[in-house]
């Protein structure tokens, strides 16, 4: 809302200082500063509320050290993130761009679906919450609207690298272009907006991925129906890590600052991407407006970090489910969006490694239950217990350090997603 006023009274009225709302990186400041002061003032109050109401959670018998502490600790925080990621995203992003767009309706949604199952499991007292088959079900309809609005929405585009400095020349000679670009650069991008279903995949020559190419076989016209691998894929990708955020949601702060960190680089990618000076340098695709991204995922790091202020170990409040589900959701909307879906395996490596230790603990119980029985099953155990942050509590080590290496874990997979853009 402050851009387009802003840049009302700078326009019509030359208002001194209005000018600078157009900046992407002073609004992104802005948005980070308002999602903290959001998430740290008022989210006392948030907290205050849930405990006048007795909306805390309860707490299973696992045999875990300082769980009975936790008990009735104050749940459905995920509203102190959520107003902290959209109070700032509708005060100072561009709300007529498709991408912040999608981003505001990934929030509410999977906010809402988590709202629904912190609800059932508080006031209904059903400890499982929604059935797992509508939360998959209202997942995969997010997942649906992503896809068809990433894939049919003609302001949702890309830009072609052009293959050489002469091509350049004749390009800027044939259509008249005036752009004052860095001297000696041997490759730039057609002035012309294009779609495209290209990806950033590392390891990979120009580190760019074509999901048209798998259906080549289908012979001439194979690249119209890419919406056929496309849209399943983006399903695939928000439904995976969203539930993996919520597993990752098991001890004090984990979620919260991996996400944080996750959301940080993100914001980083999104900007490069969005600027055509450094895609070029990085050699990674140019996306068009997606610069404006850069805002709302400063909010989502800053609603993140001040929402940790309260859940650092000990726990003031929980997210809940409806904060865990929103911030899966949000990162993997925002990689699709920018087109650096294929690193999440590395860096949402905290959440893979999560949800990969409950789909081994599970399979391994139920092979060893059917080979050598049940009791041999419950005693040989791949893990103590599952997803892995636990496996780690019934080694005896602490929370804190726990979520501490964790984090250092996520710091160092961000670092390596960053050099995976220079390998090829």
């Amino acid at each position: 809302m402050l851009y387009y006023l802003f840049g009302y009274l700078h326009k019509e009225w030359n208002m001194p200082g209005a000018g600078v709302f157009q900046y992407i990186s002073f609004r992104a400041a802005c948005a980070v500063i308002a999602s903290l002061l959001i998430s740290m003032v008022f989210g006392k109050s948030i907290i205050h509320y849930l405990r006048r109401k007795q909306i805390g959670e309860t707490i299973r018998d696992l045999g875990l050290d300082g769980e009975k502490a936790k008990q009735g600790t104050p749940t459905m925080g995920g509203f102190i993130i959520l107003s902290g990621i959209l109070i700032p995203t509708l005060l100072f992003a561009r709300l007529l761009n498709v991408y912040v767009i999608i981003m505001i309706i990934t929030t509410v949604w999977l906010g809402l679906i988590g709202f629904i199952d912190d609800y059932i499991k508080v006031f209904k007292k059903d400890k499982a919450g929604l059935a797992g088959k509508f939360k998959i079900l209202g997942q995969v309809g997010l997942g649906l609207i992503v896809g068809c609005t990433l894939y049919f929405n003609p302001n949702v585009v890309a830009r072609e690298k052009m293959a050489s400095a002469q091509e350049i020349k004749v390009e800027r000679e044939t259509k008249n272009i005036v752009e004052d670009l860095r001297r000696n650069e041997n490759y730039l991008y057609s002035p012309e907006n294009i779609k495209a279903t290209k990806t950033t995949i590392p390891f990979y020559k120009n580190n760019e991925f074509d999901y048209a190419s798998l259906l080549s076989w289908m012979g001439d016209g194979y690249r119209n129906y890419a919406w056929i691998i496309f849209i399943p894929f983006v399903i695939l990708i928000i439904t995976a890590v969203s539930n993996g955020a919520n597993i990752t949601d098991g001890i004090d702060g984990l979620a919260t600052g991996t996400s944080a960190i996750i959301g940080s680089t993100l914001g980083i990618l999104a900007y490069v991407s969005g600027n055509v000076v450094f895609a070029n340098y990085l050699n990674i695709m140019y996306i068009p407006n997606t610069g404006e991204l850069v805002v709302f995922i400063g909010a989502f790091v800053g609603a993140c970090v001040g929402f940790l202020w309260y859940n650092a170990y000990p726990a003031q409040v929980f997210m809940g489910d409806t904060g865990s589900l929103a911030l899966g959701g949000i990162i993997a909307t925002f990689a699709i969006a920018i087109r650096k879906e294929l690193l999440i395996p590395i860096l949402c490596g905290v959440f893979f490694i999560e949800s990969l230790s409950v789909v081994l603990q599970v399979s391994y119980f139920k092979y060893q239950k059917r080979k050598r029985g049940i009791e041999y099953a419950r005693d040989h155990r791949l893990f103590r217990m599952s997803p892995l942050h636990h496996h780690f509590q019934k080694k005896g080590y602490h929370e804190s350090k726990i979520v501490m290496r964790f984090m250092i874990i996520g710091i160092m997979l961000a670092v390596i997603t960053f050099v995976t853009l220079k390998l090829r």
